[in-house]
C-alpha cells in the first residue's frame, strides 16, 4: 500500500467514536486502583499554543498508560477563567469579560478535542461560573472564621497599568508579573490570608513529597526563607521607642557600629518630624520605595542612606550608635530594622566605606590569632570572638548560645524564627474575579455573607474605563445592600480576589464536580486525592504550587478532606523554543497547533512533541522532525495494512521458531520492556518512541530478507499488535485505526497493556564487536556464553583479522565478555 494515510477522516472518526461511547468517563470504583493525573488548567486566552500541546500530550500519555495497566484513571480538565486579560479585551473591543471568554472556551476546548486527549468532560470546571465561584466565596469565609482572612491597611505593590494590587509572588525584577509594567507602592485596605501561619509546616512536609524536583522544593524553601535567630531590643537615646531588630548573628553583637531602618518603616519619619532633615529624609524615602520596586526581587539597591540625627543604644555594651535609613533594608523581612556589623557583612561594609562610619572586628578565624588593625573586606565566616567582652574566646556557635541566654536572663532580647514569606495580599481593584463575600455596616464593621446567600454574583452592567480603579465600586446597586446581621443599610466589599484563589482547589472540585451541596463530597474527594501526577511549568513553582499547599493543609485542619499535601508527584516540563528564543508573536517564530492538525494531524503533533525531547527539558522545534514523525506513522500504517489479510488469513504459526523468528521475538519484548519502564519509571518518552521506531524497522528487515512462505504469521501478528498497543497512548486516533484492521471490535485503549516474556528476552547469540589496536574492524555472531580461548579462536581465523595481524605481534588480546574483542598489534 503506497501513499499517506487519511489523518482528517481517522482522527474525526475516532474522536466520535470515544465520545458516543463516553469511553473516558470515570466513577468511583472499588475493583481497581485509582490514579489522578492532571495538567494545569490554562487561561482562556483565545487559543493553544505548542506549550499547550506538549504538557496535555504529556499527561494523555500517562492517563491512557495509566487505563491500560489496569487503572481506574481520573483525567479531567477546566478553564482558570477569571483575571485581567478579559477585562483589557473588554476594553479594547467593547465586548463583556464573560462573552469573552466563553467564546476563548469554546474554541481552545474543540482544540482540546482536537488533539485526542482522553478528559472526562463531565467533570469540566469553570472557575468564572457561579456554580464554581460560590464555594471560592465559601472557602474564602471558612478563612475567614478560623483568623485566616484580615483586613488591614497596608503599603502594597500596585499596577499602575492593570490598576490593581499585586502580591510579593507577582512582582518579578520589580514588574508585573502579567504585563510587565514597573510596580510601585500605594497604601490600600487589603484582604491577606495568614499563609505564615503555615510556613512550618509548608518547610516540614517536604518529607511527603519524594516525587518533586529539588528545584521547585528549593524556590519555595528560598521564598519561604526561614531563619532562626534573636531578636534584640536597642532603646532610642532620649525617646521612649525602642527598635526590635532580627538577627541570625547575634554573636557579633560588640560589633554593631549602627542602626539601619528601611524607608518605610513608621519610625523614619517620626525621627525626623519638625527637624531640618524632614525634608530630606521624606524625598530620599519616596525615591527608595520607588526603586525597592524596581529591585524587589532582582539585584540589590544602590545602598544609599541618610543620617537621621538620632541615636541607638547597644543593649550589650551600653554603646550609643547611630541611626540611618537605607534602601537596601527592606521592610519585607525581619522587623525592617539591621544592625549594623560592618566588619562582618558585606551589604554593612560597603555602607560604612561610602558613609565613613567605624568598624570593629568582633569575630577572628583562629583562636588566640591577632586581631587585624585594618579590614580590606568582611569577614563573615566562622571563628573565635574577640572584644566581645565575657563571651571572649568562645567558637561562634557556643556564643550565639550563650549570648542568646544572656539577652532572655537580662529581657533585652530572645530566640526567634523569622521567615521571608508574608501573608498572601488576595485583594484585587478588578471587576473579573470573584467578589469578596463580605458587607461593612456602620453598626456591625465587617460582616460575612451568610452561606445561604452564596454566591454574591457579579453585575453584569459594567461600564469598562481604561485606568478605572475597582469598577464594582461604580455599580450602585451591587454596593448598596442590607446588613445581615441588624438589617441595616450596608455596602459590598468592591475588591475581587486574586485569580490565584481560584486555582488553589480546583483540583479537589474535579472530585466531584457537579455536586451542588458542598464544594466536593469527603467520599469521593478521599478516594481521587491526592493527585498522582501533576504536570506543569516551572514558573509556577512559588506562587500556584504554594498557595495550593497552603489550601489543602487548611482544609486537611478543619477535616474536609485526608490528604495533607495536594501532588504526589510533579513534572515541570520545559518550554518548546524555535530558531534559539521561546515562541512568541513579537519574534516571528511562533508555529500554531492548527498549521500541524491542518498538514499532519494530531497524533504527527502529539509523536514529535513527545519524541522531540525528554519532557523537563526546553525543546526546540523542528519542521524536519515533524515531518520525520508523519513519515513513520505512515510506516506504520503500510506496514500494519499491508500485512492484515495475511495475518488473518494464515492458518496458525510453525511449531519450531526460525532464527529470524527467535530474533523480531527478542526484540518485540525488549521494546515492551524499555518502553513500559520508560513511560512507566522515568517519563522518557522519547526513548520509548525510539524504541519503537527501531521495533518497525526491525518488523521490515524480518519481511524484507523472508519470502512470503518463510515468515511466521503468528510472530508478525504478535509484532504488529503489540506495536500498535506501545503507540496507543502516543498516536491514539491511527492506533485505534490499526487495531480494527487488525480485526479487533474493542477500543485499543481498553486493552491490557503488553506484558515481556522473560524467556524471549533469552538469547542463543550475541553480536561481538572486534578491534585492531582500538578500532572497529569487524563483528561476529557467537553462542552466548562462548570459552575464551574458542572466542580468541574465532576471531583470529577470520580473514579480514588474519589480514590486519599479518606480520605483526599480538601483544595481548583484550575481551569484554559478550561485547568487544580488542587485539592489540605491534
Amino acid at each position: 500500500m503506497e501513499g499517506h494515510y487519511d489523518f482528517k477522516r481517522i482522527e474525526e472518526k475516532w474522536q466520535k467514536y470515544w465520545e458516543s461511547r463516553n469511553q473516558h468517563k470515570v466513577t468511583l470504583t472499588a475493583d481497581k486502583p485509582k490514579y489522578y493525573v492532571l495538567e494545569m488548567f490554562p487561561y482562556p486566552s483565545g487559543a493553544l499554543h505548542m506549550g499547550h500541546i506538549r504538557n496535555y500530550s504529556i499527561g494523555d500519555v500517562v492517563a491512557r498508560f495509566k487505563t491500560m495497566k489496569g487503572y481506574n484513571v481520573l483525567h479531567p480538565m477546566g478553564w482558570d477563567a477569571f483575571g485581567m486579560p478579559a477585562e483589557n479585551a473588554a476594553i479594547k473591543h467593547g465586548t463583556h469579560p464573560a462573552q469573552w471568554t466563553a467564546a476563548n472556551i469554546a474554541n481552545m476546548r474543540r482544540q482540546q478535542q482536537q488533539l485526542g486527549t482522553s478528559y472526562d468532560w463531565d467533570r469540566e470546571v469553570t472557575t468564572c461560573l457561579p456554580d464554581y465561584y460560590r464555594w471560592t466565596q465559601w472557602l474564602f469565609l471558612l478563612f475567614y472564621h478560623r483568623g485566616l482572612a484580615y483586613r488591614r491597611k497596608a503599603a502594597v505593590n500596585w499596577c499602575p497599568s492593570c490598576q490593581t494590587v499585586l502580591a510579593n509572588e507577582q512582582v518579578i525584577n520589580g514588574n508585573c508579573w502579567r504585563c510587565d509594567t514597573q510596580v510601585g507602592k500605594k497604601e490600600l485596605e487589603q484582604w491577606f490570608l495568614r499563609i505564615t501561619d503555615y510556613a512550618d509546616r509548608l518547610l516540614k512536609d517536604w518529607e511527603l513529597l519524594q516525587g518533586w524536583p529539588d528545584s521547585v522544593k528549593t524556590m519555595q524553601e528560598n521564598w519561604i526563607g526561614r531563619s532562626e535567630g534573636a531578636e534584640v531590643i536597642f532603646p532610642i537615646k532620649d525617646r521612649e521607642e525602642k527598635i526590635t531588630v532580627f538577627t541570625t548573628r547575634h554573636d557579633t553583637l560588640y560589633g554593631v557600629t549602627f542602626m539601619v531602618l528601611a524607608p518605610e518603616h513608621p519610625l523614619v519619619m517620626d525621627l525626623v518630624r519638625g527637624t531640618e532633615r524632614e525634608e530630606t529624609v521624606r524625598d530620599f524615602v519616596q525615591k527608595a520605595i520607588s526603586r525597592r520596586a524596581e529591585t524587589r526581587n532582582g539585584e540589590e539597591p544602590g545602598k544609599e542612606g541618610i543620617f537621621l540625627g538620632a541615636y541607638a543604644v547597644n543593649p550589650i555594651n551600653g554603646e550609643e550608635i547611630s541611626i540611618w535609613v537605607s534602601d537596601y533594608v527592606l521592610m519585607e523581612y525581619g522587623t525592617g530594622a539591621v544592625m549594623g556589623v560592618p566588619a562582618h557583612d558585606t551589604r554593612d561594609f560597603a555602607f560604612t566605606e561610602k558613609y565613613g562610619i567605624p568598624k570593629r572586628i568582633v569575630v577572628i578565624p583562629e583562636k588566640d590569632a591577632p586581631v587585624p588593625e585594618q579590614l580590606t573586606e568582611a569577614y563573615a565566616a566562622d571563628g573565635f570572638l574577640v572584644n566581645s567582652g565575657p563571651f571572649n574566646g568562645l567558637p561562634v556557635e557556643e556564643a550565639q548560645e550563650a549570648i542568646a541566654d544572656y539577652l532572655e536572663e537580662k529581657g533585652i532580647g530572645r530566640r526567634a524564627v523569622s521567615y521571608k514569606l508574608r501573608d498572601w495580599l488576595v485583594s484585587r481593584q478588578r471587576y473579573w474575579g470573584v467578589p469578596i463575600p463580605i458587607v461593612y455596616c456602620d453598626q456591625c464593621g465587617a460582616v460575612p455573607v451568610p452561606e445561604d446567600q452564596l454566591p454574591v454574583l457579579l453585575p453584569e452592567n459594567v461600564v469598562f474605563k481604561p485606568g478605572t480603579v475597582s469598577p464594582l465600586a461604580q455599580v450602585e446597586e451591587f454596593v448598596h445592600t442590607t446588613c445581615p446581621r441588624c438589617g441595616g443599610p450596608a455596602r459590598r466589599e468592591t475588591d475581587t480576589m486574586d485569580t490565584f484563589i481560584c486555582s488553589s482547589w480546583y483540583y479537589f472540585r474535579y472530585t466531584d464536580a457537579r455536586n451542588a451541596e458542598a464544594p466536593f463530597g469527603k467520599e469521593a474527594v478521599d478516594y481521587w486525592m491526592p493527585v498522582d501526577q501533576y504536570i506543569g511549568g516551572i514558573e509556577h513553582a512559588v506562587l500556584h504550587l504554594l498557595y495550593s499547599r497552603f489550601f489543602t493543609k487548611v482544609l486537611y485542619d478543619v477535616g474536609l478532606i485526608d490528604c495533607q499535601e495536594p501532588f504526589t508527584n510533579l513534572l515541570t516540563q520545559g518550554m518548546v523554543i524555535k530558531d534559539g528564543a521561546k515562541m512568541s508573536k513579537s519574534k516571528g517564530n511562533v508555529v500554531t497547533p492548527e498549521e500541524i492538525f491542518t498538514k499532519y494531524g494530531a497524533d504527527t503533533a502529539r509523536l514529535f512533541i513527545l519524541f522531540a525531547s525528554p519532557p523537563e527539558r526546553d525543546l526546540d522545534w523542528s519542521d524536519q522532525g515533524v515531518e520525520g514523525a508523519w513519515r513513520f506513522l505512515n510506516r506504520v500504517w503500510r506496514l500494519v495494512n499491508n500485512n492484515a489479510d495475511y495475518i488473518k488469513t494464515a492458518a496458525g504459526g510453525k511449531e519450531a521458531l526460525s532464527q529470524a523468528d527467535t530474533d523480531l521475538r527478542r526484540q518485540l519484548h525488549e521494546t515492551i520492556k524499555k518502553v513500559t519502564e520508560d513511560i512507566e519509571e522515568r517519563f522518557n518518552f522519547n526513548t520509548a518512541i525510539s524504541a519503537i521506531m527501531e521495533l518497525v524497522n526491525g518488523i521490515y528487515r524480518y519481511q524484507d530478507k523472508l519470502e512470503i512462505g518463510e515468515q511466521n504469521p503468528q510472530i508478525v501478528r504478535e509484532a504488529l499488535e503489540k506495536t500498535v498497543l506501545l503507540l496507543a497512548p502516543f498516536a491514539p486516533h491511527l492506533m485505534e485505526e490499526l487495531w480494527h484492521v487488525l480485526g479487533h471490535e474493542d477500543s485499543v485503549h481498553q486493552q491490557e497493556w503488553p506484558a515481556y516474556d522473560p524467556e524471549a528476552l533469552v538469547q542463543e547469540e550475541t553480536k561481538i564487536v572486534i578491534q585492531v589496536n582500538g578500532k572497529l574492524r569487524e563483528r561476529l555472531q557467537v553462542p552466548v556464553g562462548i570459552a575464551q580461548a574458542e572466542l580468541e579462536e574465532k576471531v583470529l581465523s577470520l580473514e579480514r583479522i588474519r589480514a590486519l595481524t599479518a606480520g605483526k605481534e599480538i601483544v595481548k588480546v583484550i575481551n569484554v565478555p559478550g561485547k568487544l574483542i580488542n587485539i592489540v598489534v605491534k
